[in-house]
């Protein structure tokens, strides 16, 4: 084979990746911003899930980066539900470990193997009156009461408001950033002029 042909082979064989991705278009997982979970979350007994809820994602929403949730503030609790359970059921109450009182407007309901989201349009789940300051970063164990699965526990991070977490509205009562010191000029005298 000549040089020729194996530059040609080398570039077909090192685009086909490039090309492929292309492929897939702007609605592909691999576009879509992640959020976090803790994988850990959910799995008991070498499986994952409890009592037939899966929950792929959750999370309670921080401040803004460089800012933080003052004591007494508040801070939205964001969940996605999978209900396996092969009957409907419904989350009835929460409470967040050591942090405030997790306020819900009505118990949510968990149509069996469909996807539910608590924050959408709006969050319905919201702790009140924390008990300590939030920046992000930190974890916070919530109990979910069930009506028919009972209690389950979860371990959720505390995220900030930044990056793919920007179009969340901000959390009440979050302290502003503190300005970013601007750098002050310095003279300094010239020898010989």
């Amino acid at each position: 084979m000549t040089s020729r042909r194996w530059i040609i082979a080398a570039a077909a064989f090192l685009a086909a990746p490039v090309l492929a991705g292309c492929a897939a278009g702007f609605d592909a997982n691999t576009n879509k911003p992640y959020a976090p979970n803790e994988a850990a979350a959910l799995i008991q007994d070498g499986s994952y899930g409890a009592r037939g809820v899966k929950i792929p994602q959750a999370f309670v929403l921080g401040p803004d980066s460089g800012a933080r949730l003052a004591q007494g503030g508040s801070a939205p609790i964001y969940l996605h539900f999978v209900n396996t359970n092969g009957e409907a059921d419904s989350l009835v109450g929460v409470t967040a470990e050591g942090l405030g009182t997790v306020k819900m407007a009505a118990p949510i309901a968990l149509p069996s193997n469909e996807g539910v989201n608590t924050g959408k349009p709006s969050p319905q789940l919201m702790i009140e009156g924390l008990t300590k300051p939030l920046s992000g970063g930190e974890s916070v164990k919530l109990a979910l009461q069930f009506a028919n699965a009972g209690s389950v526990s979860v371990t959720v991070p505390v995220v900030t408001r930044s990056r793919e977490f920007t179009p969340y509205p901000s959390a009440p009562g979050a302290t502003p950033a503190p300005p970013t010191p601007t750098p002050t000029e310095t003279h300094t005298a010239e020898s010989g002029h």
